[in-house]
């Protein structure tokens, strides 16, 4: 199987309510559907879900199930969208909690970025985990029982947790990696320790966010990471055919 067909034959559920933070889904959806994953918008409500951009309104996403709707049994993996009001609603829902609860309790991949982590912790899901967040709802991690880092991307088993939009490239790397079935670097998970709070408050993912808003530059972000993704899948399939092949 190529590297553009890697998820042929996934559903993918995106665990997402109003507020969520736009690139944040846009981006990774994106990212599945050109690795050949159909792809569900899971809400609290049907119709239209409105994003963020950070404080300001972003775009209407259309629902295609509702959580009273859908099942977790039909979908091989979950993606939880950050941003400040989405994760804060569905942690709130008796229903969002138990379908993540559902996810994990099988082992199947989570990916979530910002304050989705909110939700894992809701659902009861932190303690013993390693993960990391959005750096302002640290001590909500920690308090629940994780081990929190301030890094990019944190792997834990069936997990992928990312900080922000500020990481979305290294994330959807992972996640299709996640979602394909390979492995995890286990070498982040040998801490006991969470790393400190910051000092100062996050900066850089405003000026991100104001690039980030252009619709046309958003959807060039997610295709420009599949592309990527794919190159570096089919050198190494190329590679593997250089050497099988016959001299």
């Amino acid at each position: 199987m190529n590297g553009r067909n890697k998820l042929a034959g996934q559903r993918i559920a995106v665990l997402a309510a109003d507020g969520f933070e736009q690139a944040e889904l846009a981006a990774p959806v994106a990212a599945l559907r050109a690795a050949g994953a159909e792809v569900d918008i899971v809400s609290l409500h049907g119709g239209r879900i409105r994003g963020m951009n950070m404080h300001e309104p972003g775009d209407l996403v259309s629902v295609d199930r509702t959580l009273v709707d859908a099942s977790p049994r039909d979908y091989q993996g979950l993606l939880i969208p950050g941003g400040y009001i989405s994760p804060d609603l569905l942690r709130q829902s008796a229903e969002a909690r138990d379908f993540v609860r559902d996810f994990d309790l099988r082992g199947m991949p989570i990916a979530t970025l910002g304050h989705g982590a909110w939700l894992l912790a809701s659902a009861g899901l932190a303690p013993n985990r390693t993960l990391t967040s959005w750096p302002g709802v640290r001590d909500d991690m920690v308090n629940a029982g994780a081990t929190w880092l301030d890094q990019e991307v944190v792997r834990d088993g069936n997990w992928l947790t990312a900080r922000g939009p500020q990481d979305l490239a290294a994330f959807t790397r992972d996640m299709l990696q996640l979602y394909a079935g390979a492995p995890g670097s286990s070498g982040a998970l040998r801490r006991r320790h969470s790393d400190p709070q910051r000092e100062q408050p996050t900066a850089g993912p405003g000026q991100a966010m104001r690039w980030l808003a252009t619709p046309s530059v958003g959807a060039m972000l997610g295709l420009a990471l599949v592309g990527a993704g794919l190159v570096a899948a089919n050198r190494s399939r190329g590679k593997a055919e250089d050497t099988s092949a016959p001299r």
